[in-house]
């Protein structure tokens, strides 16, 4: 059924057609109204007996939801940014046990500085701790990834982490197919844990394991993340199939067919860049754009295939890793190390920047003539940084970073009254 809904509440709305029977939630922007949606629809009686957990930190929520998953009941929570680096321990044993949580991140910057906008430090922050990470790029998707979640996490046995990028998506209110929940229903089969604690047959779940087993129980994490590669676009093309639209899988292309020049970007942005590819081709340039959807497990092989024609790739990413560069980048030179092509990396909106489609069609043209540095940071104001250095450099005590670069630029200039 159509309707025009803010994305966080038809997350809820999905969530809640899934019957978990935990939600342990503790709200932190921007994923806020999620939750706080969830307790409503669970107040009304509409999630069956769902015990909804009302906790004291992030660490709480993750460690509520370990408990009640290893007692065999579907399992969800949410959150955002410092919260899940602040339940960061716990994530990683939520993985290590292969309990099927599902969470969905409200992607946002991490400070410090503090900023509470869009980008995907917090995802990428957490891609090495077993999760299987699906972003979105609309709120459609949103609706239709979280379904698959739950299939996916309790097929495989590993939490899932569904990304939607934060007030780009979570306030955003569209139009939206909502599904009936018999469709749910039929698309979502009871969950039948493969682990759970059962007084009458007595198991340890998380006992210390020496170095003599370690290694291979960390390898068996990663075999199972590589099962997820086959599983995830199965469940993708038997959602489409039952509900007639395409939403999942490991990656999605955009006339990327017969391009010279491949884009490869995650999360929302993916639909500005189409629109900007959709004119350079109406002009004749031979351009495409490969959306991530799946950060974890990363389709090495399905990427390579897709890209074996190009000759150039630029990858657009909204974080990096200090000191080195792009983190989507280095995955995707991971992917194409038996082509030799040029491989552009473009960090662009950190802490919710805009993205313009003007910043975006002038960093395409210079791909296209091959003229971009290998790592480029799009509207970068070196000369703002610059000053800084100098600063810096000066021997004078140069005061914070963050503040004077703010005040350089002019942004609190606003707030005076003369």
């Amino acid at each position: 059924m159509l309707q025009q809904i803010e994305g966080s509440y038809a997350v809820a709305e999905a969530v809640a057609m899934c019957m978990p029977e935990v939600v342990a939630a503790y709200p932190i922007t921007p994923q806020t109204h999620i939750v706080e949606h969830i307790g409503e629809l669970v107040k009304a009686g509409k999630v069956g007996s769902c015990e909804y957990i009302n906790v004291d930190s992030e660490f709480s929520a993750m460690s509520a939801c370990i408990g009640s998953s290893v007692m065999g009941a579907r399992t969800y929570t949410a959150t955002a940014s410092q919260g899940l680096l602040f339940m960061m321990e716990a994530v990683y044993n939520a993985s290590g046990l292969g309990l099927p949580i599902v969470m969905t991140l409200g992607n946002r910057s991490i400070g410090a500085p503090i900023n509470i906008w869009n980008d995907h430090t917090d995802a990428l922050a957490a891609r090495d701790s077993g999760w299987i990470q699906l972003f979105v790029e609309t709120n459609q998707q949103a609706v239709d990834v979280h379904i698959q979640a739950f299939k996916l996490a309790e097929a495989i046995s590993l939490p899932v982490m569904v990304c939607m990028d934060g007030f780009v998506l979570t306030h955003a209110y569209e139009r939206i197919d909502m599904p009936d929940k018999s469709q749910v229903e039929s698309f979502l089969p009871p969950f039948v844990p493969k682990q759970k604690l059962d007084p009458d047959q007595p198991v340890s779940i998380g006992a210390m394991v020496g170095p003599e087993a370690f290694t291979e129980v960390r390898y068996l994490a990663h075999h199972k993340q590589l099962e997820a590669l086959e599983i995830i676009d199965d469940i993708g093309e038997e959602f489409a199939e039952l509900f007639g639209r395409s939403s999942g899988g490991l990656v999605s292309c955009f006339d990327c067919g017969d391009a010279d020049t491949i884009v490869i970007a995650a999360g929302s942005v993916v639909g500005t860049i189409k629109s900007v590819i959709k004119d350079m081709r109406d002009e004749g340039h031979s351009i495409g754009v490969v959306s991530i959807r799946s950060m974890r497990p990363f389709p090495r092989f399905k990427l390579a295939k897709v890209l074996q024609k190009a000759k150039r790739v630029i990858v657009f990413e909204k974080a990096f890793s200090v000191g080195v560069g792009g983190v989507l980048a280095l995955d995707v030179q991971w992917a194409l190390h038996n082509y030799s092509l040029p491989l552009y990396s473009v960090i662009g909106g950190l802490g919710g920047r805009s993205i313009t489609r003007a910043s975006l069609r002038k960093l395409f043209d210079k791909g296209l003539r091959d003229q971009l540095p290998q790592t480029h940071f799009l509207d970068l104001d070196i000369d703002a940084v610059n000053r800084e250095l100098a600063r810096e450099r000066s021997g004078d005590r140069s005061g914070p970073a963050a503040e004077n670069i703010v005040r350089d630029l002019g942004v609190v200039s606003a707030a005076k009254t003369s």
